[in-house]
């Protein structure tokens, strides 16, 4: 997933396709929430950790984020409450405070500097105690251990896994390129590439632990993957002209990516240890953007076959490519939804604005009211994407829920925020 040229945003590389990137701005960010209303959000209470205000981050404070932020829960208010895991709550005190459900722990500071944190989970509305876990990390991973309490509750209240300690990776444009690798809301983040070249086009491996990119630094773009945890990397594609626009197939074997090796821009599939690409189909138009279909039959692609970019799809092993997008002349950057429901993608209407397609109705819906819109993502639970824009003049790193509801913006590292890829769950 992403666009084929050092251009500022993956729109102006396709539209250069069918000149670099604006002046960075460094800026302080901080969550924005935009709540439109669901049609049912559960009311959740959860109680300030005792002994967290001994720690160095906040437990309950960011658990109630990640839980607003999926646009299914709504926090009640438990201030003067002092509740643990241990504790027995009066359930009829919390149902008058309209709580169905409701959570508590402790975070206790051990000997060695790590820190033992439990908590406990109960329905309220049942008067059901639904038990809880115990972690014992390092202050380092104590934002990661919060993220997995509230997957917890999200996964027990939901009936499917949470994604809040999965991660995010994004490209940050200020003195030099980065590529940055954070938590799924932004903080902690680290660098896995810093170059004075462009970086483009981030994709996940299935499995979480790679990623696929576009690196400009030998003066043309070549693919490489990184390994995430050891820094490594290995050059994927480097034929004769371009190569770009990386992304996996579902069972990580192959990546289907765009090169210009025999002409034009072409989809081509690669075996993922590199090797001989082999062609998808021929065309004599421009074909780029590829993102495989969740059950990694079909691949949808952005082509200008028809005299205006739209979205189409063709067999993962080639066959007679269908027209996807019909509404709009300029529609780029596909984005299929892990459960295979939704198609995301940019539209230019009214400027570039964030849109998901449900694909067995065919329905469109626009998510957002902003005009610089890039990189839908989908999170792997298909609930929620990820994607960059423009708030006040400058650059955000924003989620959106799948009915574009709730919008939350991100920690971000300062500079242009690019080409946004939510990673998969982690195993």
């Amino acid at each position: 997933m992403g666009g084929i040229t050092a251009m500022t945003t993956r729109r102006s590389a396709v539209t250069a396709l069918l000149a670099a990137g604006a002046a960075p701005q460094l800026f302080a960010q901080s969550p924005r929430i935009d709540i439109g209303g669901r049609d049912f959000q559960y009311p959740i209470a959860i109680a300030t950790f005792r002994g967290e205000d001994q720690s160095p981050q906040k437990i309950s404070a960011i658990v109630r984020a990640d839980l607003e932020r999926s646009g299914f829960f709504r926090n009640i208010d438990t201030s003067g409450v002092a509740l643990d895991e241990l504790a027995r709550p009066d359930m009829n005190a919390w149902r008058q405070r309209t709580a169905s459900w409701l959570s508590a722990g402790s975070v206790t500071r051990q000997g060695d500097g790590r820190f033992d944190i439990r908590f406990r989970l109960w329905d309220v509305a049942r008067g059901e105690d639904f038990g809880g876990q115990s972690y014992l990390v390092p202050a380092a991973d104590l934002r990661l251990a919060a993220h997995r309490i509230a997957d917890f509750i999200y996964e027990k209240v939901m009936g499917q896994p949470g994604i809040f300690s999965t991660r995010i990776a994004y490209v940050a444009k200020a003195a030099r390129y980065s590529l940055w690798v954070a938590d799924s809301d932004g903080e902690n983040a680290q660098a896995a590439l810093t170059s004075s070249e462009p970086i483009i086009s981030p994709a996940w491996s299935p499995d979480g632990k790679q990623l696929a990119y576009v690196s400009f630094e030998s003066r043309k773009p070549v693919v490489y993957v990184h390994d995430v945890a050891s820094g490594q990397r290995r050059l994927l594609a480097n034929f004769r002209g371009s190569n770009s626009a990386p992304t996996w197939s579902p069972d990580g074997r192959r990546l289907a990516v765009t090169l210009t090796r025999d002409g034009g821009s072409q989809l081509y599939t690669i075996g993922a240890g590199g090797g001989e690409a082999t062609r998808i189909m021929q065309s004599s138009g421009i074909d780029t953007e590829p993102d495989y279909s969740s059950d990694g039959q079909f691949i949808y692609f952005v082509s200008d076959r028809g005299g205006s970019p739209q979205i189409y799809r063709v067999g993962a092993n080639g066959g007679a490519a269908q027209r996807v997008t019909f509404a709009g002349n300029y529609n780029i950057s596909p984005s299929i939804s892990p459960d295979g429901a939704y198609l995301a993608y940019i539209s230019r209407t009214g400027g570039y604005r964030l849109h998901v397609m449900e694909l067995a109705s065919g329905n469109v819906t626009p998510l957002t009211d902003t005009s610089a819109d890039e990189s839908p993502s989908f999170a792997p639970n298909s609930q929620q994407l990820l994607y960059a824009t423009r708030l006040g003049g400058t650059s955000a790193l924003m989620t959106t829920t799948v009915d574009g509801r709730v919008k939350v913006r991100l920690a971000a590292q300062g500079g242009e925020i690019r080409e946004p890829a939510w990673g998969p769950l982690l195993r």
